[in-house]
């Protein structure tokens, strides 16, 4: 082995290619670590992270670059590094393991556990040296290894108490029915914990969490009550104006790290892009406030212009680090500004986005103010943004953003993720298909086709199932459940924009394998990992929200979906079951699980099926479509039964549509409700009356 490279460096993951050079002795997750811990007698430390993480990067240069540690660990421990995106089923595991020994969890993950995978310490950044009560890697290796050797016996008891533990968390409160009443809680807390002064749902470090969003839109609609939506709208502006937005290039950061959404974690995540941009277009269905509309459409362009590969497909994560700076591709100071731009355009720019001469930023360590400001709106209401409203305003402004994103383009960009991962793909493209939908804008739905026709070519196996991960020509890692939904997802939403048949074809075909390799046909629910993977210490079902959705809670919705666009009542008990598999949890804490409760609230209706009849492009139908699309009806269905050319595709889909006809030759609208059809309609104003009667 060449000097200062390690095993890493044979592998695909940019994360686990950064620590390539370390001169940590670092396995990646295989059996030849497994088995060396076995014959030499080690314990595993695990390091869990992914490449965009800024304390990863920090833990890395204390730590993993210098010979003094790595020296401890290579000769009391077998280093093992995983990247959380390419094996989130291992993540899930230990994070769930962290959380359960130490109460918090994040990232980077560090676990050290037996060679057969038993975790007995668990911890998240560690220092090199003894830090603020925080014990150091100096001290903390040379005492495990001491209590390895000499109470081997303690050591292996806890380890199987904790994997017992584990297990047992894995038992759920098996089938009971939820009723509306569990939306009604998950309202009232919401509503308890929300930030009425700056949106939101907690105070720092504070996330966008975009379901919660989705969840209130969904029981505003219900319920008639204004307060939920007015929690929507404060959140999504807030959002938009803070510098948790990026304000010169577009796309959100990961998350604030305070209250009012100024300071950002710098990171740009894709599923984050995919979440919001759903959120903004649900909130202009609602409201038809073109604000959301136009947030929704930057989200868009900075997805296509700086995450989406030449296969058509969307890369992972950009870094919140560049030149070992957070933030430092995103900051600037009023000079900076000023030498981009002539006086009024820097003066413009400098109140817009309320620039300070000494700066709005400090230093993470210091504390100290460093002359560079994060760039941020106003309110709706000050002289500024009334002044940016006026279209001469707007333009100039405009004008102005482009030349400081064009200088900016010159600077050293944050690294970036450029593995192609199915789950978050599979979010961006529900997200880019909804976008056509809604906005009336054929390109998004155009990428979103691109993107799902490279999966299905690229990221599955010679018998069709679905591969977790590409990077540089190779698809590999068995996929999982959040894979399988989130890309089903993508494909239902990606019928509803094109009303292209094979896309629902190819969902159908991947929920059947869905069905087949991750099910618990005892329990009900899909497992995170399929029957025929690895083997684990135990094997998880996910149901509560993260950073993105519980994939059971999408893949209930999906099967609600199903049911109602093929008519197989199969579908609805699959979702049924998904129900009554986590009905205690969601009890428990409703508000902790809105994916979940979105997917209830169209299983407990009123929840509709429209079928239009009519020629597929002429204008009759697409002014009826483009009515469906523009309202917020969350809980239905649109199948287009096309009367200018051949719909076998689509009827052997759903046969129940075969003998929808238009009436008098007009396009024609076949409305349901609850499973009971009201008389077709080619009036576009009496189908919404439908869809807005109980």
């Amino acid at each position: 082995m060449q000097e200062n490279v390690n095993r890493l460096i044979k592998e695909k993951s940019p994360y686990l290619l950064q620590h390539a050079h370390n001169p940590v002795d670092w396995y990646a997750w295989r059996e030849e670590a497994f088995e060396k811990a076995r014959l030499e007698n080690k314990p595993i430390f695990l390091s869990i992270g992914y490449s965009t993480c800024h304390w990863c990067h920090v833990m890395e240069r204390e730590s993993f670059e210098d010979a003094e540690v790595a020296a401890l660990m290579n000769d009391s421990f077998v280093p093992v590094k995983v990247d959380r995106e390419e094996r989130p089923d291992l993540d899930h595991v230990y994070m769930t393991v962290c959380q359960m020994m130490t109460g918090g969890g994040g990232w980077p993950l560090t676990i050290i556990m037996t060679p057969d995978k038993r975790p007995f310490f668990a911890a998240t950044y560690i220092p090199k040296e003894n830090r603020f009560g925080r014990t150091g890697m100096m001290e903390l290796i040379p005492r495990i290894d001491m209590v390895w050797k000499t109470r081997r016996g303690d050591v292996l008891e806890s380890a199987g108490s904790i994997t017992e533990a584990l297990r047992h968390l894995e038992k759920e409160d098996h089938g009971e029915e939820l009723t509306r009443e569990v939306l009604d809680r998950a309202f009232q807390e919401l509503a308890e914990r929300f930030d009425s002064a700056y949106g939101g749902f907690s105070g720092a470090p504070k996330f966008p969490s975009p379901h919660n969003l989705s969840f209130l839109l969904r029981y505003w609609k219900r319920s008639g009550k204004g307060e939920a939506l007015a929690m929507v709208e404060k959140t999504l502006q807030e959002l938009r104006r803070g510098g948790i937005f990026d304000q010169v290039g577009f796309g959100f950061h990961r998350y604030s790290t305070d209250k009012e959404w100024l300071v950002p974690h710098f990171e740009k995540m894709l599923y984050d892009q995919a979440m919001l941009a759903i959120a903004y277009l649900e909130a202009y269905q609602a409201t038809n406030n073109e604000f959301y509309a136009d947030t929704a459409r930057e989200i868009f362009t900075y997805v296509l212009r700086d995450m989406r590969s030449s296969e058509g497909a969307f890369y992972s994560a950009e870094d919140a680090d560049s030149e070992g700076v957070e933030g430092k591709f995103y900051l600037w100071t009023e000079d900076e500004i000023r030498e981009v731009l002539p006086g009024e355009e820097a003066d413009l720019v400098i109140r817009a986005f309320r620039v300070r001469g000494g700066g709005n930023f400090r230093d993470e360590a210091t504390g100290k103010m460093t002359g560079n400001n994060i760039f941020h709106l106003g309110r709706p209401d000050s002289e500024i943004e009334t002044e940016l409203k006026d279209e001469q305003g707007k333009r100039k402004f405009d004008l102005a953003r482009t030349k400081l994103f064009d200088a900016r383009e010159k600077r050293i960009h944050p690294h970036k993720d450029d593995k192609i991962l199915t789950d978050w793909n599979g979010l961006m493209i529900a997200a880019l298909a909804r976008g056509g939908q809604v906005l009336g804008e054929e390109k998004y739905a155009l990428a979103a086709s691109t993107a799902a026709r490279f999966i299905m070519r690229e990221m599955r196996t010679g018998e069709g199932r679905l591969l977790h991960r590409y990077r540089d020509g190779d698809a590999d890692i068995t996929a999982n459940a959040d894979d399988y939904a989130f890309f089903i997802w993508g494909l239902i939403e990606l019928y509803e924009a094109t009303f292209d048949a094979n896309h629902l074809k190819s969902a159908i075909f991947l929920s059947a394998d869905m069905l087949a390799h991750f099910w618990d046909p005892n329990r009900g629910g899909f497992y995170f990992t399929p029957d025929d993977g690895e083997d684990l210490i135990v094997r998880k079902k996910e149901i509560y929200d993260g950073a993105i959705p519980s994939g059971n809670a999408v893949a209930m919705h999906d099967f609600l979906r199903l049911a109602r666009i093929t008519g197989r009542a199969e579908y609805e008990e699959k979702a049924s079951g998904i129900m009554k598999a986590f009905s205690g949890q969601v009890k428990s804490f409703p508000s902790g699980y809105t994916q979940f409760l979105c997917s209830l609230d169209f299983a407990l209706g009123p929840s509709y099926e429209v079928v239009v009849a009519g020629p597929s492009g002429e204008d009759e139908t697409m002014r009826m479509l483009r009515a469906l699309r523009t309202r917020f009806v969350p809980n239905h269905v649109v199948i287009l039964r096309p009367s200018d050319r051949d719909s076998s595709q689509i009827e052997g889909i759903a046969e129940f549509i075969r003998l929808h006809e238009p009436l008098d030759g007009k396009a024609t609208a076949y409305v349901c409700l609850d499973r009971a059809c009201r008389v077709p309609t080619t009036s576009i104003d009496e189908m919404l009356a439908f869809l807005e009667s109980p």
